[in-house]
């Protein structure tokens, strides 16, 4: 599991670069995983959601914007962080550790972490967590990288360890912030056995969908009622 209190330094290091450096290395992809997250999330029309890992804020804004109806709040136990969503217009933001958040049991309809989860440091906790303060009913959506399979597997995993972390070093002037990233994507668990982790925790009915050959993975789940 991630070490909390680097997780925490290491985003405040990149925090001014981190929206433009994401853009990059995804090829721009990533606006598209996130608006794909914001369609399916606005066809539910929730009244309050909650973003948890929200960092800069990139999908909490997709949905506030699309979802003009629905109370967004932004939480993130990085603060330097969330400044930068609270200045990028999100109304509502929260310091606090997605292990114990300050919210009241059964208080959202929808919940969401993009590429969040994989930085904490207990993921059963953390999506028990997420389970405690969504309403029976609501839904859970997970967005992270994981492994492509085939051919492309090898080359991706090259670019994960090698290049990518010389490429935002190159961005950000923060090499060491980014060597990590290849092997927390390695270890985090995707596809089956992510499905399996959110039965575990409480959930049902959850699906997985790949996304970019693999390279991402987008995942519902519902809070038994």
């Amino acid at each position: 599991m991630p070490d909390a209190d680097y997780v925490r330094e290491a985003f405040a290091r990149i925090a001014d670069r981190y929206v433009l450096t994401n853009h990059v290395l995804s090829g721009g992809a990533d606006l598209w995983w996130r608006r794909v997250v914001t369609a399916r999330i606005r066809s539910w029309k929730p009244r309050r959601l909650l973003d948890v890992a929200s960092g800069t804020g990139d999908l909490a804004l997709s949905i506030q914007d699309a979802c003009p109806e629905c109370e967004v709040i932004a939480s993130d136990f990085c603060a330097e962080m969330l400044a930068h969503a609270g200045r990028r217009g999100i109304e509502k933001t929260v310091v606090a550790d997605a292990l114990n958040l300050p919210f009241e049991d059964a208080s959202f309809d929808v919940v969401t972490v993009a590429f969040g989860l994989r930085n904490m440091a207990d993921y059963e906790a953390a999506l028990r967590e997420m389970r405690r303060v969504l309403k029976p009913g609501g839904r859970l959506v997970i967005l992270d990288f994981s492994l492509p399979r085939g051919v492309l597997r090898g080359p991706y995993r090259f670019y994960l360890h090698n290049v990518l972390p010389k490429m935002a070093g190159a961005l950000t002037g923060q090499k060491d912030a980014y060597e990590y990233l290849g092997g927390s994507i390695e270890a985090f668990p995707s596809g089956d056995a992510m499905i399996t982790l959110l039965e575990r925790c409480g959930f049902v009915d959850a699906s997985c969908t790949p996304m970019t050959f693999g390279v991402v993975s987008f995942y519902e789940a519902t809070r038994a009622e």
